[in-house]
Order: C-alpha cells, then structure tokens, then sequence
C-alpha cells in the first residue's frame, strides 16, 4: 500500500511540475499586454494579448472571446488554457495569443446578452452583434499588435465556440480560419437548455442559476462569488423535492434575467429563433473546423447542425467536420482514451491535436504544411474504435433502415402484422425514471454511454432487443424515432434510447479490472415533449386514448455495433432530473403547480412503430 501511495504522489509531482514548467515557460517566453479595444458604438472590450518576447518574423493571431473571464487580470501571469491545454502549442510555435472578454462580462463594458441576435443588415454604429464585436476587434488586433503577418484564427469550445462561429460571420478579410468547437447553436432545440422542447433541467438551472451566467455584471474581484450551491448532494432528491418550475424561479430571484427569460419563452417563438447562430451562415469567408464529441452531453445539437447549415446555406465555404468519443471539451486536454467504463483503444486527442486541428491553423494562418489530406469530414467510430474519413457527412452510403418494435420485447428489421398489438406502462411523475443509476452531486458526463441495465428492470421504461447480431453493424447519421402511441393525459414525453448490448462473456478491462460483460452502453438517447409533435411553435394537446405519431429526430451516431453484441431500445417518458418532469398534462409547465402532476398510462403501439438507424451500406 505504501508503495503505491509513493507511485501516486510522484506521478503527481511529475504532473505538477510538467504544469508548472508550462506556465513558467510561459511567463518567460511570451509578453502580456492588456488593453481596452472600442467597438463601433464606444463600448470598450477587455482583452488580454500574449506576444513572443522575442519576434523572428511575422507571426499569427490566434483569439478565443468568452464570457468565462480571461483571469488573471494584471501582472504577466498567463490565462490558464493556453498553457494547460494544447493550445501552448501555439504559443511555442510563435502565435500571438489573445483573449478577450465578451461584451458585458467582467472587465468589458456594455450589457450582456447571452446569445444576442445576428444582425445582417448593419445601418449604422448602434447596430452591434457579437459579429460587429469581433469584426472591431480584429481589425484593432491587425492594425495595433506588432509583429503580426495579417492573419487571424478564432477558435473556442462551447459558449466560446458560439462566439467563434460568430466572428465567422463577421467579413473580416484579416480573419482566415475558424473552429467552432462544440458551438452552443440552438438553446430550445438541441443544445444545453432545451432538447425538443423539453428543458434539461439540471444543465439549464445550475449553469444560469447556480453558476451564475445570468446575474448582472462582475468584476475580477468578484472570480468565484455569487455562485449558487445546492443544498445536498443528491441531486435527484433535490430536484424533486423543489417540485415545479415555478419553485425553481423562486430560488432563482429576480436578478437572474436569462432564467427569467427562459420562463418567459416556454414555445419556439421569435425569441428563440433569433437566437440561433445558424441565422447568419451564408457566405462565410474564412475557413472552418468544426469539432464536437459524440458524448457531448451539451452541444452535440450544435456540432452536427452548425456543420449541416455551412453545407448548406454557405456551400463555398472551405469547411470541415470533426467528431471525437469525447465529452463536452474533452479534446481541449491530454486524453481521450475513454469514457467512463467505456475504452476506445488510443489516445484520440493525440490523433485530433497533431492530425487535424494543428494542421488546420498552421496551413491558413502561417501558410506551412499542407491540408490537402484533410477530408471534409473525420469522425471517430466507437465500438470498432477507429476514424474514419469522409468526404461528406452523413456518408453517401449510409442508408435509412427501419428497424421495428414487436410485442415480447423484440426488435427487427422486418415489420409486423398486428397492428392493434400495444405494450403500456405508467409513468408517474412522483416517481421518475433516473438518468443514472447512481447518486449523483452533479449532472454526469459519464451518463452519455452508461450501463443502461438499471432502467431495464423498472416497470416504467419498456425495452425491445434483436437476437445477437451475426454480423457488425454499423450506423452513420442522424437516428429518427418514429412511434405510435396513445397516452391517457393530455401530455407527455418519449425518452428513446438506442443501446449496445455487449456479450455476456467478455473478460475484465485491464484498467478498470471490471468485466463489462452484459453492459448495456448507451448509444444515443433524446427526449421529445409530447406537444410540439407537430410544431415547437403552436403545441398541441393528445386526445387521450387516440393513437398518435410522435416522431422526431436524435443526433448523429458513430457506432459499429459488433458481431455477437445486440441492438436494443427502451422508451420511457421521464429522465430526471437531467429533463424537467411533465406534468402529462396540456399546459404551460414553466408556469405548472405542483398539484399539476398527474400519473398517465402510456400505451406504444408495437408493429406500427419504429426506428429509423443510419446503416452503413457495406454492413447490410
């Protein structure tokens, strides 16, 4: 035991001193300047400029703006991701870093607005975006940093992804490459607050309430206060103890606008649709790499959609997809080994840093290496565990398949006959279906492609398998789920789960030393709010007792589904407290009592219902 205390500690002095020596190296080797930068309109923006002390030629800007801080303010002490991530690879190579801080955020002047909408058409200085923003704020760094060569790359992962995609928009000629990293595209859609309609509780409420994104402006002397901690750890029993949305907004005080916005806007209104950045992507100029992880528990929405609307609406656009196995950010750092209980076999941050992203700025803001090798799009393939490349996305020959629900609890590829053949549970919001199996203080990355095994035994979710498959299966693309079903309310959700059922046999892992036979790994998983089945705009109550089709689309998958292994789905219509609980009943929920909660009996009609998966024409 003392012998691996003594490994332990100095593995960690290693890690320690390898830091150290980065942000040493850092301090000595590159020059922080902070300056205030006017935009059009007079507001002046914060940010924090870190140029080689020694200039040997022309060198690239490399930026990242966010509502985060870009702390430490003063002294030389270096903002914390460029030497603690990859990004000190830049800074090696001699790019000029820069960080700013976003309008109405810690030291920059100005209100905030979370996502403000995209302004096209620009009549006059008042006019501001976060694209006028960023336009202002190259065109200074251009002109003002000295020993730049005129080019200039955005990048940043989530919010700060968002503001990447943002500068994108901005016609600067100076700006020549973008990668928007997991970029926050949709908030009622798909990303973070909103899946389908249905609010993503835990993220929505700790990162506006309890992280403090939503109160008014700070300052530095303010890093780390205002934040809201839950009262216990389990955050399942506090979350269902606070009860309706309403209790919610309680905690969450006047102050906190964004919160209140959300309440506000419980339907797709023009609020929403404003606020998506894929508003403004038409004609982008510079080049683009988009990156997100197919476990991104966040923004995985605004990864695959951000891509399909530069396709799109801008097909000149030199752009360029990237999907790791990785949780939200995860390729900013070290490993990307795993997830969870989860193994992919390599290190895929290395393969990402060195192959992809480097390459990708070095070619356009430095002119070196050559990205002819790049294909449009690189993703990783969990379950074979490999990339591959594509020249589009989804592949050419990924095929829309219909795999079908059978009454028993079996899944196939060929349709049914009895079409009045029904499977039913209840659902009972007093008693929700748990997103995870253990008691959790905080929302899990993990839960992405956990053991799926505890929600098979409820009486509450209803779970259908194929036979072992005799040949692997791959899928590549968007999965739609397309179900039939009658519910005894006015109200409810679907929670669809495609799940990998590995063999029973299977030996321990060698890290974990934990036998993953019979694992039931999570996939893909989403939620569809009942009422907006036809429309996020004007939802719609269920007749009760009437079949009805809900259909609705999931994210991308990039799984191989190996021989031997099963194809399995569970439905069920709660999965909290990652998603708000319905009330299943028609109504606004933001606005709901407690009293509004009422158990519904959920009936899925099974031979007329299905799963459409994304297959691989070489794996038919």
């Amino acid at each position: 035991m003392k012998k691996i205390i003594v490994i332990l500690l100095t593995l960690n002095s290693i890690k320690s001193f390898a830091q150290n020596a980065d942000s040493v190296w850092f301090v000595n080797n590159m020059v922080k300047r902070e300056v205030q930068i006017s935009m059009r309109d007079g507001v002046k923006l914060f940010t924090a400029i870190y140029a080689p002390r020694i200039h040997s030629g022309k060198h690239p800007i490399l930026m990242i703006r966010t509502p985060y801080s870009c702390a430490p303010y003063g002294g030389q002490k270096p903002f914390p991701i460029f030497w603690k991530s990859y990004y000190k690879n830049y800074a090696h190579e001699g790019f000029i870093m820069v960080v700013q801080d976003v309008r109405g955020r810690w030291m920059s002047e100005g209100k905030y607005d979370f996502m403000p909408p995209f302004i096209e058409n620009k009549r006059s200085n008042k006019d501001v975006d976060e694209a006028s923003d960023a336009y202002d704020t190259i065109d200074w760094l251009v002109n003002n940093v000295d020993g730049n060569n005129g080019r200039v790359g955005v990048t940043g992962v989530s919010f700060p992804g968002y503001y990447a995609m943002m500068a994108a928009m901005s016609g600067h000629p100076a700006l020549k490459a973008v990668s928007p990293q997991a970029p926050v595209t949709n908030r009622f859609l798909g990303d973070d607050d909103h899946h389908n309609g249905a609010l993503f509780l835990m993220d929505a409420f700790e990162f506006m309430v309890g992280f403090g994104m939503a109160r008014p402006h700070h300052r530095p002397d303010s890093i780390g206060s205002g934040r809201l901690l839950l009262p216990e750890q389990d955050h399942f029993a506090f979350y269902l103890k606070t009860g309706a949305l309403p209790n919610f907004t309680k905690i969450a005080g006047d102050s906190l606008l964004i919160w209140n916005q959300i309440m506000d806007h419980p339907n797709y209104d023009s609020f929403w649709r404003s606020r998506d950045s894929r508003v403004g992507i038409k004609n982008i100029k510079p080049a683009v790499l988009v990156v997100g992880g197919s476990f991104d528990a966040e923004d995985c929405y605004g990864t695959f959609q951000t891509y399909r609307a530069l396709v799109k609406n801008s097909p000149t656009t030199n752009s360029r997809l990237v999907v790791g196995p990785w949780y939200h950010g995860q390729w900013l750092y070290k490993d990307g080994s795993r997830l969870g209980n989860v193994s992919f076999n390599s290190n895929t941050n290395e393969y990402y840093v060195h192959e992809l992203e480097g390459p990708f700025f070095r070619f356009y803001l430095t002119g070196k290496g050559n990205i002819d090798t790049m294909a449009k799009s690189t993703v990783f393939f969990t379950g074979s565990n490999y990339w591959r490349k594509f020249n589009r996305w989804p592949p050419r020959k990924s095929i829309n398949k219909a795999l079908y629900f059978h009454q028993g609890g079996k899944l196939d590829f060929l349709p049914g006959k009895d079409t009045k053949a029904v499977e039913s549970y209840i659902s009972d919001p007093a008693k929700p279906v748990p997103y995870s199996e253990n008691t959790c203080g905080d929302r899990t990355r993990e839960y992405m492609n956990d053991d799926q095994r505890f929600a098979e035994r409820r009486t509450d979710v209803l779970t259908f398998s194929t036979p072992s498959l005799r040949e692997e299966l791959t899928l590549a693309g968007p999965v739609t789920a397309d179900i039939i079903a009658a519910i005894s309310g006015t109200d409810a959700d679907f929670v669809v789960k495609v799940i990998d059922v590995f063999p029973s046999n299977l030996p321990p892992d060698p890290i974990t030393k934990r036998s993953l036979g019979g694992y039931e790994m999570l996939v893909r998983a989403e939620v569809m709010r009942g009422k907006y089945r036809k429309s996020f705009s004007a939802p719609e109550p269920f007749v009760p007792g009437r079949p009805t089709n809900i259909k609705f689309n999931m994210n991308d998958v990039a799984h191989t589904f190996l021989k031997g292994h099963k194809i399995m789905v569970q439905i069920q219509s709660s999965w909290f407290p990652l998603v708000d609980r319905n009330p299943q009943q028609f109504l606004d929920i933001n606005k709901a009592k407690d009293s509004d909660f009422k158990k519904a009996t959920i009936s899925i009609y099974t031979d007329r219902s299905k799963i459409m998966l994304p297959v691989m024409e070489t794996t038919l």
